[in-house]
């Protein structure tokens, strides 16, 4: 992992990322072993940029011209609040640009459409073991004790 920060410019996922955006998220798929079929694939991507509020978004983080991250978000109401909260469902940074900004300035940006939207809440999940991530978001967020459980 190298140090060095990169100048990374994060934007909007847009239509013509789809080879770019399928082979990040098939990283982030396979980190945390699992696939996803095709139906997913393409109906994940249509959300993406279906432009409805309700809807996920996407961002894609850029360095010299080439994808290099992304992230996935929606926002959705909570029950104990009567503004939107924000879940990042989705982060990831190309395993040779971790560490060097890619998965801070793609929070940041989420942080600042969450302001936008008028929903500054913003969570995420992460598993224990994704020791890299966590160093980061030790950093940019406060653990909670919270443990999630499935439905069985």
């Amino acid at each position: 992992m190298l140090n060095d920060s990169l100048e990374v410019r994060v934007r909007p996922l847009a239509a013509e990322d789809a080879p770019e955006w399928r082979r990040l998220w098939t990283g982030y798929l396979r980190f945390y072993e699992t696939r996803v079929s095709e139906e997913v694939y393409t109906t994940t991507f249509a959300r993406l940029l279906s432009g409805d509020p309700q809807e996920f978004h996407g961002l894609i983080a850029e360095s010299g011209g080439r994808p290099v991250g992304l992230a996935h978000y929606l926002f959705h109401r909570h029950a104990w609040k009567l503004r939107n909260v924000c879940y990042l469902q989705d982060l990831y940074a190309d395993p040779d640009h971790r560490g060097r900004g890619v998965g801070r300035a793609l929070i940041e940006a989420v942080y600042a459409a969450a302001d936008t939207a008028g929903a500054p809440d913003v969570y995420w999940l992460t598993q224990e073991f994704n020791h890299t991530a966590r160093q980061l978001y030790d950093r940019i967020g406060r653990v909670t004790p919270f443990i999630r459980y499935n439905r069985a």
